[in-house]
């Protein structure tokens, strides 16, 4: 299943920054797996990064569990809705998940504290 979920978030300062994570977080497991960070210095680049590591996370995954990963990559329109929101100073979430895993990228834009 696929969600895409943004979190409106008060910016508390402006340091131009776009902060980038992918956490995994297994089924049954009292800590997450980190899948990787990164600062971004504008929304197209957060983006990028998000594509990015959208696409390691689906080539690990089973074919059905996959899909929605893959359709979300080429989703145009949820692109943009995406970067309209980090312009706006709104995080964006996208989780995928198995059986066993769920898998939240998200980007936050400058000032925003996750």
């Amino acid at each position: 299943m696929l969600t895409s979920t943004p979190e409106d978030l008060a910016a508390a300062g402006q340091d131009g920054t776009y902060r980038c994570w992918a956490t995994a977080y297994p089924l049954h497991e009292t800590s997450s797996i980190p899948l990787g960070s990164h600062d971004a210095t504008s929304p197209r680049l957060a983006m990028r990064w998000l594509r990015e590591r959208t696409r390691n996370v689906t080539d690990q995954l089973d074919m059905a569990y996959a899909q929605p990963g893959r359709y979300w990559l080429r989703d145009e329109t949820e692109h943009e809705r995406a970067l309209a929101y980090l312009t706006a100073g709104t995080a964006y979430q996208l989780t995928l998940h198995d059986e066993n895993t769920r898998y939240v990228l998200v980007a936050y834009p400058p000032g925003a504290t996750p």
